[in-house]
C-alpha cells in the first residue's frame, strides 16, 4: 500500500472518510467509509477496505472526536505499510478571509472558531475533527477545505443584504454553502453536458441540507443560501427562506428565548416541522399521511421558486443538475421539479429519469437536465495535495 491523503467530512451526526492514493488521487479510494448516527448510536460502515467488524465495538457515548482518534490507527493498520501523509477537512464556513484551502495552524483554528455562530450545527464538529487528528497524529499536516470558498467569485451585488453598510463591512453578507459539492459538479459537468457546462447552469444540491447554485463558466454567480445555512430551500430540519418578522414574533409575542428559536430553526423546522413525521424524504414519499404530502409539495414548490429566481439572474438556463442524497436518489422529486420548471425549456425523459440515467431530459431539448452524483471527498483530496505541493491556483476573487 502506498502513501495516502486522508479526507474527513465531519457532519453534525456523521463522519465520512476516504483515503486517496497520492500517486493516483483520481482513482477510487482504497479505503472509504463512514460513521452515521453519531451522538445517538453510532453505526460504522465500510465501502472499501477492511470489514467494519475489525474496528471493534462502538459505544453510544463515542462522539466525533473519539471515533476519529480510533479511526487513525485503524486506517494505518489497514494500509499495510503505507502511511497517511496529510489530512484534508471539510470546513463549512471560511468567512471572508478564506477563498482557498489553507494548511491549518493554531491561529487559523482560532479564527475558524469565531465563525461557529454562523454554522453552529457544523463548524464545531468540523473543528473537532481537526483537533482529534492532531491528538492522534500531532505532526500530521492538515488542510482546511471550505464550503463557502467556491462562492467568493460572486459579484458584490449578489453578496449584499439591504442592511446598513457598517454591518456589511463587518461581514454580514451572503456567503453560500455546499461549495465543495458544486466545485466537483463543475469539474465533471463538461464530460456530461459538453458546451452547456460552460453556459448558464443551475446545480441543485438536494439533501438533508439543500441549496442551489447558479454558475457561468463553471463559477458561482449566485446561490440560494446566505449568511448562514438556514436560508433558501426547505431542508430536512431547517426552514429555508423565512420572513425575519417571524423570528421577531416568536421572541416578542410568543416569549421564546434565543436558544429556543435557534433550536426550532436548526432542528425543528423544514420537512420535519411541516410533516411532524420525519426529516427524511424517503419516509415522506412512502407515507400516505396528508402532512407528509404537504411537506413534499412545499419542498418542490420552494425549489421551483428558487430555480426561477436564479434563472432570472442567468437570463435563462442551459442545464439543470441534480445531486446529493435527494437529488441522486429521488426520481419523483426530480420529475416534479423539472415539470414545474418546464417553462425554462426542460423536457423530461420519464424513462431515463426513473432509471437514474445521467441525462434525464429528452435529446434534443431546449435546456438539459442531469443527475450527477457528487464527490466532495475527491475535491478535498485534490485540494489537499495541491496545497501541500504549493500548486494551488489562486484566481478566486474576494468580491467583498
Amino acid at each position: 500500500m502506498t502513501d495516502v491523503i486522508l479526507v474527513l467530512n465531519v457532519g453534525s451526526s456523521s463522519v465520512k472518510f476516504a483515503a486517496y492514493d497520492v500517486r493516483d488521487p483520481e482513482s477510487p479510494p482504497p479505503l472509504r467509509g463512514s460513521f452515521e448516527r453519531v451522538g445517538q448510536t453510532p453505526q460504522f460502515s465500510v465501502k472499501a477496505g477492511p470489514s467494519a467488524e475489525s474496528f471493534g465495538a462502538i459505544s453510544a457515548d463515542d462522539g466525533h472526536a473519539a471515533l476519529i482518534e480510533r479511526l487513525i490507527p485503524w486506517l494505518e493498520a489497514a494500509l499495510e505499510g503505507g502511511t497517511i501523509i496529510a489530512a484534508g477537512h471539510r470546513i463549512v464556513h471560511g468567512g471572508r478571509d478564506y477563498a482557498q484551502p489553507v494548511v491549518i495552524d493554531n491561529d487559523i483554528c482560532r479564527k475558524l472558531e469565531t465563525l461557529v455562530p454562523l454554522a453552529p450545527r457544523h463548524q464545531p464538529e468540523n473543528l473537532a475533527g481537526v483537533r482529534a487528528v492532531a491528538v492522534a497524529r500531532p505532526d500530521l499536516p492538515q488542510v482546511a477545505c471550505f464550503d463557502t470558498a467556491f462562492h467568493r467569485t460572486q459579484p458584490r451585488i449578489a453578496q449584499l443584504f439591504a442592511i446598513p453598510r457598517a454591518l456589511t463591512d463587518e461581514g454580514i453578507i451572503r456567503y453560500g454553502f455546499h461549495g465543495l459539492s458544486y466545485e466537483y459538479i463543475a469539474s465533471v459537468l463538461p464530460s456530461h453536458a459538453g458546451n452547456d457546462a460552460h453556459g448558464r447552469v443551475i446545480v441543485a444540491h438536494l439533501g438533508h441540507g439543500a441549496s442551489l447554485c447558479a454558475m457561468r463558466e463553471g463559477k458561482s454567480v449566485a446561490t440560494s443560501m446566505g449568511f448562514t445555512a438556514l436560508d433558501g430551500l426547505v431542508m430536512g430540519k431547517r426552514p429555508g427562506a423565512l420572513d425575519p418578522g417571524v423570528v421577531l414574533h416568536l421572541m416578542q409575542d410568543k416569549g421564546m428565548s434565543v436558544e429556543e428559536v435557534a433550536k426550532l430553526l436548526y432542528t425543528g423546522s423544514g420537512l420535519l416541522g411541516v410533516s411532524q413525521l420525519s426529516s427524511d424524504m424517503r419516509d415522506l414519499l412512502d407515507s400516505d399521511d396528508e402532512r407528509a404530502r404537504e411537506a413534499v409539495d412545499l419542498f418542490v414548490y420552494r425549489a421551483a421558486c428558487e430555480i426561477g429566481a436564479l434563472a432570472a439572474v442567468l437570463g435563462g438556463i442551459d442545464a439543470l443538475v441534480f445531486t446529493a442524497g435527494i437529488g441522486e436518489n429521488a426520481p419523483e422529486i426530480r420529475a416534479r421539479i423539472c415539470e414545474a420548471s418546464r417553462w425554462l425549456g426542460l423536457e423530461l425523459d420519464p424513462v431515463a429519469n426513473k432509471a437514474g440515467a445521467s441525462q434525464i431530459t429528452k435529446d434534443p431539448s431546449p435546456a438539459s437536465a442531469w443527475m450527477i452524483p457528487t464527490d466532495e471527498e475527491r475535491i478535498m483530496a485534490r485540494y489537499t495535495l495541491k496545497t501541500l505541493h504549493g500548486t494551488l491556483e489562486t484566481d478566486r476573487l474576494l468580491a467583498i
